[in-house]
């Protein structure tokens, strides 16, 4: 089979930069070449078929035909032998069909040397059409980069360019029905999101003034405007599109064991095929029988399965992948996170949400649970801190009209004083409350989150219990992770007591708190000894380090851009399901490559059997090399399916 005419998926004509075929030279010059190839083949099967088929033209005038024939239909498999050979690769899968069908011509074989170029070209046209239409359909899966942009004037009305023109800074119009151009921050307008193109996320997302929003989503039900913070070639759609493209860039080990497989596994096989047409022959005298069983041989021996169908393997998962908001950087990040025993995660913005929440107030005496809210609030309402504004947020929340204060006075590392209607009152941590001389009752620590104490005119009111929100999949998540067999752990630089807390909630298997970066570093080689591979999931800048450094690095797509650029993986969605998901996606993928490495290699090893015995012939040996690669072709399609 004509290895040049495979589409090799780093060779792709599809650029990500503005890629316009109707205008592309090279799409209309390669349209050109399949038109020339597909009359030469026309004409070579019309010249077989008189000749073999209607057995009226004698020789010499059959084997003329027949070598007219041949050369149409098996041209570009000798070129390329020919080629190879000049470059220093000789012993490839078009080496052992030249050689094949060049030595049935040799021993009077005609046709059978014309057939195998024949069948050869018909399973190379199945194979193209089976690869082009698992391509596009990933590729049209993936592809959600705009051709053009509304863009506002400076007279507040809008003109189109082509989206590669729009700058950061540019406001662009969104109408409903929009897919969300490039990434950008809505400046102004209110409308649901549907996400699920780039994320995986079924539930479309809120966006309004403030709020950043990704390429790729659709808008719903409002007008937005945007203002660009990343151009075309930098935003989300353009960097799924990349990761797609360059999925075997990184070849993964089944892939480059392929490729050193076939440069091993040609020359013995071209050796076999020359002891099987000698020894035999010098022992019976049988030549024509036994070269012809070599020759059967060389042609049962191509491994176009097997090079075809392992990239797109790979290539299929990742387009997979990327439907549900999972971006693998490569087919090697596929097949390690195959092995991953253990799975490290880091715990605020991956375990939890990364915001500060009221999880419980709790009054001493006679107090009232929202008067110590609004009290808290009314003096934390000025306070830049997180967990001043979670309390306002509560506040908010349940409608609290706050107080005025006066003589507000942020103490580091304490809280903050104020006067409230001429009552001080003081909210902060316990050294406030010491310092102060507040007496505060024997009361039993949460075992979680921070503690906000209330006091009002040196009485103790009662406190506020504020800690960062488990993400809602959390719990499912890490019992997926376990019923695949690996181990979870969490790292975290936050206390033992938070990180306790949230590693019982989740079902984790072990905890590490009080962290710094190199801690963690550390404590992953620590993992990956007692376990084996390690996956990293993070999404702070200060885990880039330790993302780099794991077997796979996994970040949540709403992270840092340091600690995505860093990762292995990309969770689109944030969500801690899709960690599950892309181990789930890994496995399949290599046990579909290896599937189709068994299978290509079983057919062949039982064909060849045959042939030695004399019950398969040179046709027999072309119907199975084609018939197997079309077969792993499939199979390798299948991922685009799956649930």
């Amino acid at each position: 089979m004509n290895k040049d005419s495979i589409p090799v998926m780093e060779e792709v004509c599809v650029s990500v930069k503005n890629h316009e075929p109707a205008h592309c030279s090279c799409c209309n010059h390669d349209h050109a070449e399949k038109k020339r190839n597909i009359w030469m083949a026309g004409l070579g099967i019309a010249l077989f078929l008189l000749t073999f088929v209607s057995g009226v033209i004698s020789e010499p005038y059959d084997i003329i035909l027949y070598s007219i024939a041949y050369l149409l239909l098996g041209k570009d498999i000798l070129q390329s032998a020919v080629s190879n050979m000049i470059h220093g690769r000789p012993f490839d899968e078009t080496f052992l069909m030249a050689a094949a069908t060049l030595g049935a011509f040799a021993i009077g074989e005609y046709p059978e040397a014309v057939g195998v170029m024949l069948f050869s070209r018909i399973g190379e046209a199945f194979e193209e059409r089976a690869v082009d239409k698992s391509r596009g359909q990933i590729m049209k899966a993936v592809d959600l980069r705009p051709q053009s942009v509304q863009r506002i004037t400076e007279n507040n009305d809008w003109e189109t360019i082509p989206a590669a023109e729009a700058d950061i800074g540019d406001i662009l119009l969104v109408r409903v029905g929009d897919r969300i151009p490039l990434d950008g921050k809505v400046i102004e307008g209110r409308s649901f999101v549907d996400t699920s193109a780039v994320t995986g996320e079924p539930v479309p997302v809120l966006c309004e003034e403030g709020h950043r929003v990704m390429s790729g989503g659709i808008n719903t039900s409002g007008v937005l405007k945007i203002e660009v913070v990343k151009r075309l070639s930098e935003s989300m759609v353009t960097k799924i599109l990349e990761s797609v493209e360059t999925a075997a860039a990184n070849k993964p080990k089944l892939d480059r064991f392929i490729t050193r497989f076939s440069r091993v596994y040609t020359p013995i096989v071209v050796g076999i095929a020359v002891m099987t047409a000698l020894i035999p022959s010098v022992i019976t005298g049988e030549w024509h029988q036994w070269i012809y069983t070599a020759l059967t041989f060389l042609v049962i021996s191509c491994p176009c399965a097997l090079v075809l169908s392992v990239p797109l393997s790979f290539f299929a998962g990742i387009g997979a992948a990327s439907k549900q908001g999972i971006l693998f950087k490569g087919g090697n990040a596929v097949e390690q996170m195959k092995r991953i025993k253990v799975v490290v995660m880091d715990k605020t913005g991956t375990v939890t949400k990364g915001n500060f929440t009221v999880q419980a107030i709790m009054p001493e005496g006679s107090a009232k649970s929202d008067e110590i809210l609004r009290m808290c609030a009314s003096v934390e309402q000025l306070s830049l801190h997180p967990i001043a504004q979670s309390v306002v947020m509560e506040a908010k929340n349940k409608n609290l009209v706050l107080y005025k204060t006066v003589k507000n006075q942020e103490i580091a590392g304490e809280g903050i004083v104020a006067e409230i209607a001429g009552s001080t009152v003081l909210c902060g941590n316990k050294k406030l409350m010491d310092r102060n001389g507040v007496m505060i009752p024997s009361i039993q620590n949460p075992g979680y989150g921070s503690e906000v104490f209330v006091a009002v005119d040196h009485i103790f009111w009662g406190r506020i219990i504020i800690s960062d929100t488990i993400k809602p999949d959390a719990a499912a998540a890490v019992r997926k992770i376990h019923e695949l067999g690996a181990v979870t752990a969490m790292l975290t630089g936050d206390s033992q007591d938070a990180a306790a807390y949230i590693a019982r909630q989740t079902g984790m298997d072990e905890v590490k708190a009080k962290l710094l970066p190199q801690d963690k570093v550390e404590h992953m080689a620590d993992f990956r000894k007692k376990y084996g591979p390690v996956m990293f999931v993070g999404d702070g800048i200060n885990d880039a380090p330790v993302l780099a450094g794991a077997d796979v690095g996994a970040a949540m797509g709403s992270g840092a851009d340091a600690a995505v650029e860093a990762a292995d993986v990309v969770f689109l969605n944030s969500q801690m399901n899709a960690v599950p998901q892309a181990m789930h996606i890994a496995r399949e993928t290599v046990d579909i490559a290896t599937q189709n490495i068994a299978f290509a290699l079983g057919i062949k090893a039982i064909i060849i059997v045959l042939g030695f015995f004399g019950y398969a012939s040179m046709w027999a040996a072309v119907f199975a090399d084609s018939g197997v690669a079309a077969l792993c072709v499939l199979n390798a399609a299948r991922m685009l399916y799956k649930k």
